[in-house]
């Protein structure tokens, strides 16, 4: 084929303009370069490729460039031979590496089909989270797909957090997130003189593979494993969380101003008139929301000032860059991981008392059984006329004579109003049909070393209630506002129960006479109530256990499938911009359709998947830091006896959840009374073969504290004989953190 001819063919890209928009000089388009591949049909030498497109020498590294994008997004795969081949031709699935502390894993493929099982010895090759092509080689004698890593496209593991061991003068590093199940050899020239024991920060510099184990050096010590706070230190690295603001970051916050400008307040409504007030935890540093509510002859108007965050944090910017890169911020046991700095979270966003502050206001007026009769967004200049707590304001409500009262006389008709609108808007929320499942939150005390000393129960009052209805209300408004004008935004997505799970659910309550309304598409009226049908019962907590678990976990999406949990066709988090990007992406939004224009900060689609992913990171990291804190609050309790609630049950065991110092631990299987127990998923039980004794989620138990491992965050138990019947009392208090954020 001659040059002209070759010209002609790369002239014939379809998307070329688009190319040209792009850069200076438009390479192929990854389309077609994979329609030229397919056009072939055989694997070509990239110097076939590059003289079939008339790549000139001057374009042969950018060529081979997006070649290499291609090869990681599994668009193409380069054979033993060096022939790059089209990847759907091959058969192989591209995936992540999800690995196991016993030494396999499985591959999580993109599309989502089935995981493959891959055993210990494929995984040798990768370490957990690589993206890799895997080629499918059968059924291994569990009915499971089993794979063999064909190719490792991207390792994930830079760098690992883990624990310096020295054996027989061997050097390696057990990392601190089992799923990393191989070892890191560290050269003793490249050990910064570590201590064994110690925590320690690796960078990997030669990947494993089939015959070699891992190798790094250590770049960084952190400290002894019990020092104060290096639960938080080691939960920030082995999840990878930013924590160190950029120095893009720093000079960029060096720049702001300390208070509100004059010129800042033109095209603003000015509502300083307005008593709003926050309403918050005695420990909240950042408010970024405060509310005001008239009550009038046909019903109510509420106001939702939230900080106007977007004034500050421009698109593209540092601060902005780093926001999404965090996603949220991240709230540990005393200390907070923040998503945007503390010049604008706890300063010049935050609605502290008697400051001016620019928010973003939402108007709602509704009749005077809570209905919704209209709204409005606006951009305004508003100034906290006080900083309430939830504990002020509950006591304020239940007296009205009281001291609390007294103090704040001028602002207690207004929250009078709030409460009075909150009372028709709970009704408002059971016509709706909204699930609301009875948990409890738990709050650790620490002493002056760092460490827990006690762990309480939080009380949920009316005022947490009250300011929830509020933000709830303010939310529904902005995903509708958006919805009406046909802009793109970060819905709330709370989706229906899947059909096995819901399948399994009914198949449990039929067993114990309890029926789930809706059949195949229950509502969420319909699971509210069942919740109301069971409330008294004694079993209540072992019912709603196994209902919660049937429903999804809330993710966001441009795409509106609604919100089932909360029973809205439409929902959007517009509250919380200060330390949730999507709410400030919804802030961004409404500002374009309030000034005529669009707002497009790239594919809305993978922003949904990033938040929601940076969500679950922030929720396993907490969690990761409560369970290393409570381990080591019980390792000196060796040997007590406890009361508690069965509140998970698997093939290897219970889990059993203590009453009143709120720490769960597990009863291994082989602690059971002598018999062959077997696991029944439907019942949630463990099954005794030849007593046919049971155990079963929300059965009450005495236990008797065998073991606790700082390492690993386990707590083992023991039954203490004579073990409470399954049949007895299982009313208790929950042990787990409020589940509220699985369905908001």
């Amino acid at each position: 084929m001659s040059i002209k001819k070759h010209r002609k063919l790369r002239n014939q890209d379809p998307y070329l303009a688009r190319e040209k928009t792009r850069y200076a000089h438009p390479l192929p388009s990854r389309e077609y370069i994979l329609q030229i591949l397919k056009d072939r049909g055989v694997p070509l030498a990239e110097t076939e490729l590059q003289t079939l497109l008339d790549i000139g020498a001057d374009e042969q590294e950018n060529f081979a460039r997006r070649l290499g994008a291609m090869i990681r997004e599994g668009q193409i795969f380069r054979n033993r031979k060096g022939a790059i081949c089209v990847m759907e031709k091959l058969d192989l699935i591209k995936g992540k590496i999800q690995g196991h502390a016993d030494g396999f894993g499985f591959l999580i493929p993109d599309d989502g089909s089935a995981d493959l099982f891959l055993s210990e010895k494929e995984m040798h090759k990768a370490l957990h989270g690589d993206l890799v092509l895997v080629r499918e080689k059968g059924i291994d004698r569990r009915g499971r797909r089993e794979g063999v890593i064909v190719e490792i496209l991207e390792h994930a593991n830079k760098q690992i957090v883990g624990r310096l061991f020295i054996d027989h003068g061997i050097l390696f590093v057990v990392a601190e997130n089992k799923r990393v199940n191989q070892d890191i050899l560290i050269p003793v020239d490249h050990s910064l003189n570590a201590d064994a024991g110690q925590v320690v920060m690796v960078e990997i510099i030669q990947q494993p593979n089939k015959h070699t184990q891992p190798i790094g050096h250590i770049v960084e010590i952190l400290g002894d494993y019990a020092d104060p706070g290096m639960e938080i230190d080691i939960a920030l690295r082995k999840h990878d969380l930013p924590y160190v603001f950029s120095s893009e970051v720093d000079s960029l916050a060096n720049k702001l101003p300390t208070r509100v400008l004059q010129k800042n307040h033109t095209d603003r409504r000015d509502i300083r008139h307005l008593p709003l007030v926050t309403i918050d935890s005695e420990t909240a540093r950042d408010f970024d929301d405060a509310v005001y509510c008239e009550q009038h002859a046909g019903g109510f108007t509420l106001y939702v000032a939230i900080a106007d965050v977007s004034q500050y944090v421009q698109p593209g910017d540092a601060f902005d860059r780093e926001a999404l890169d965090r996603g949220n911020s991240v709230y540990f046991p005393q200390r907070v991981i923040p998503m945007l700095p503390e010049v604008l979270s706890n300063e010049l966003c935050s609605l502290n008392p008697n400051r001016n502050r620019l928010c973003m206001v939402c108007e709602i007026r509704f009749d005077g059984h809570g209905e919704r009769l209209d709204y409005a967004f606006y951009p305004a200049l508003m100034r906290s006329h006080a900083r309430l707590t939830y504990h002020i304001v509950a006591a304020m409500l239940a007296d009205p004579k009281g001291e609390e009262a007294g103090k704040h006389a001028k602002l207690f008709p207004h929250l009078q109003n709030i409460n009075r609108l909150f009372k028709v808007l709970l009704k408002a929320r059971k016509k709706r049909g909204a699930i609301d499942f009875e948990t409890t939150e738990t709050q650790m005390f620490f002493n002056d070393q760092g460490k827990i000393e006690k762990i309480e129960p939080v009380q949920r009052n009316d005022a947490h209630r009250l300011i929830e209805e509020c933000m709830l209300a303010a939310n529904v408004c902005a995903a509708d506002f958006l919805q009406k004008h046909r802009h793109s935004v970060l819905y709330r997505v709370h989706e229906r129960p899947v059909a096995d799970k819901l399948e399994a659910l009914r198949h449990f309550l039929k067993e114990v006479g309890v029926q789930l309304g809706g059949r195949s598409k229950p509502s969420a009226g319909d699971y509210a109530k069942t919740l109301l049908k069971i409330k008294d019962r004694p079993d209540k907590h072992l019912l709603q256990t196994v209902m919660l678990r049937s429903l999804p976990q809330a993710v966001y999406s441009p795409d509106n499938n609604g919100h089932f949990g909360l029973a809205y066709e439409a929902y959007a988090h517009f509250t919380s911009p200060i330390r949730r990007y999507p709410d400030l992406l919804t802030h961004r939004a409404i500002k374009a359709v309030l000034s005529g224009n669009k707002y497009s900060p790239g594919d809305w689609h993978e922003l949904g998947r990033h938040c929601s992913q940076t969500e679950r990171r922030a929720d396993e990291a907490t969690r990761d830091v409560e369970a290393w804190l409570k381990c080591f609050f019980m390792q000196d309790k060796i040997g007590e006896c406890f009361e508690g609630i069965i509140s998970s049950v698997t093939g290897f065991g219970l889990f059993v959840a203590l009453d009143e110092v709120y720490v769960e631990g597990l009863v291994h299987i082989s602690e059971l009374p002598s018999d062959y127990f077997h696991f029944d998923a439907a019942q949630q039980r463990l099954l005794g073969e030849r007593s046919g004794k049971q155990y079963r989620l929300g059965d009450r138990l005495s236990v008797k504290l065998a073991r606790v491992d700082l390492e690993t965050s386990k707590i083992d138990f023991t039954l203490n004989e004579p073990a409470a019947s399954g049949k007895q009392n299982r009313q208790s208090r929950s042990v787990k953190k409020s589940k509220k954020k699985k369905l908001q």
